[in-house]
Parts: C-alpha cells; sequence; structure tokens
C-alpha cells in the first residue's frame, strides 16, 4: 500500500529490539512516531530510510525511560532533524540526553496527543526514575508498546486490557538466565520485580488483556543471552490454541516489517 493508501489506519513497525538497541515506529500514515531510539545516529537514519521515512517526518520520539538502549540516538536525532522529543521529568532529570530543542513533559497516566494520534502513558515497574510505557490510539484502535517491566501490575494489566495489537516484552527465559553467563547480581536485577519480563510472565499477562481483540502479538526485548526467539514463541502459542498467526519476533538487526491493525 502507498502511504495515501495507509493514511488513517494504524499500525506500526521496529527498527529493532534488544539490549542493543530499541525503536518502535507508530503511524497513521499522516502522524509518525518513534517510541524510544536507541540507535545511533547514522544507523537510526540508515533504518528508518529502510522503511522509506526520513527522521524529519517523525512528529515526534516517545521516550519511555533513560537506559541507553532506549535513548543512545534521541538527543542526536532530535538536534539534527528538529524532531520533538516526550519523555518525563524524571527520565529528563538522569542528564543522559542532552540538549533537546523541542522538549515536551509527559506526566504520567494523562493523556495527551500528537497531532492525529492520542497516546497514553502508563507507569511500570522498573528500575529507572520514571518509566512509561505508552498505549498509541489511532481511530477506533490502539496499539500497547509494553516493554523494560520487572512484572505486571494491576495498573498495568488494566492499562493496556482491550488493545488491538501489543508489542510485550519476552526478556528472558527463567532457566536460560539462572544457567547463563551474567554475574549474581545482574540475574537478580535482570529477573527480580524492577528488571524484565520472562516469557513466562508475558505469557501469565496476556490472557488478563483479552486475547480476542489482539490481531498481532510481537515478542520484544528478547536478552540476547538469556532467551530465544522459539522460547519465547512457544511460551505464547499454547494461549492461542496453537495457532501462532498472530505471533512475531521482533529482533535487534531485522526488526520487524509494518504491521497494520485492520
Amino acid at each position: 500500500m502507498t502511504e495515501g493508501q495507509q493514511a488513517g489506519r494504524l499500525r506500526f513497525a521496529s527498527l529493532g529490539s534488544g539490549s542493543k538497541g530499541n525503536a518502535t515506529l507508530v503511524s497513521d500514515g499522516e502522524t509518525h512516531l518513534l517510541v524510544d531510539c536507541g540507535f545511533g545516529l547514522r544507523e537510526t537514519e540508515r533504518r528508518l530510510a529502510d522503511f522509506g521515512l526520513h527522521p524529519r517526518q517523525l512528529d515526534a520520539v516517545l521516550v519511555t525511560h533513560e537506559h541507553g538502549d532506549h535513548i543512545r540516538g534521541v538527543g542526536p536525532l532530535a538536534r539534527r532533524h528538529g524532531v520533538a522529543v516526550y519523555l518525563t521529568p524524571g527520565t529528563w532529570a538522569s542528564g543522559r540526553l542532552g540538549e533537546l530543542p523541542s522538549r515536551h513533559w509527559i506526566t504520567p497516566q494523562s493523556r495527551f496527543a500528537v497531532k492525529g494520534l492520542t497516546i497514553d502513558p502508563v507507569t511500570v515497574p522498573h528500575d529507572a526514575r520514571e518509566p512509561v510505557q505508552f498505549r498509541v490510539h489511532g481511530g477506533e484502535r490502539s496499539l500497547g508498546v509494553l516493554t523494560d517491566l520487572g512484572h505486571p501490575t494491576e495498573h498495568v494489566a488494566e492499562a493496556f486490557a482491550g488493545c488491538d495489537a501489543l508489542v510485550l516484552e519476552c526478556n528472558h527465559d527463567v532457566q536460560m538466565l539462572a544457567d547463563g553467563p551474567y554475574p549474581p547480581r545482574l540475574k537478580r536485577r535482570v529477573g527480580g520485580d524492577w528488571g524484565h519480563l520472562a516469557n513466562a510472565q508475558a505469557a501469565a499477562l496476556l490472557p488478563r488483556l483479552g486475547l480476542d481483540r489482539l490481531q498481532h502479538i510481537v515478542c520484544s526485548h528478547l536478552s540476547e543471552h538469556n532467551n530465544r526467539p522459539e522460547l519465547a514463541l512457544a511460551a505464547l502459542v499454547p494461549l492461542l490454541d496453537g495457532d501462532d498467526s498472530r505471533l512475531r519476533v521482533s529482533c535487534q538487526e531485522a526488526g520487524l516489517a509494518w504491521q497494520a491493525i485492520a
């Protein structure tokens, strides 16, 4: 479909997802958002070009939190191309983003709009200053981007219930993390209540969000050392009666092609 044919239809894609960089594209054909930008400037420009976009076509970058794999390219992108950045005061207070020519505050749990898209920023349990994740609404459809949380709270489950598509963290397999190369302190951090979501936790959360409505479920933020795509998929397929047609994996290098929400 051409850009004009896509106008008004919510869709999303991934520039890449993992410990080396994360960035999710969301568009209705007229408004283009980038959720996080964890790649360097040149790499971000290259990956955007693969999707037919120039950075100046972005209407905003929405920042979830200040960890490097989510903000590495935010400042350079904003300064080079004049892209607006939306973030919480706590994320800004980390001091890791540098000068932002067009900075907009996010208040958690307070909806805001960027042109034709409306966004709900949702507080999540993660070891950052003021982390949020996002639910993006376009028309009657919504996309949840839900990564970087240590455990699925009731607040998170309520905020993301009824999404039409979901980018969901499947960071690690519990046994692979236990047997893997990380030092004990890092294992405790990743597997703790303020770290990252395990495959089994993602599987436990999904039924609470409502499976029937979900057109796309994307396993995201997989650990390079503590997970494998087949393990993440295997954890979720049983919830869908063995039908994996709605499941995808967003990988570090190839990302994920455009997914349209009908």
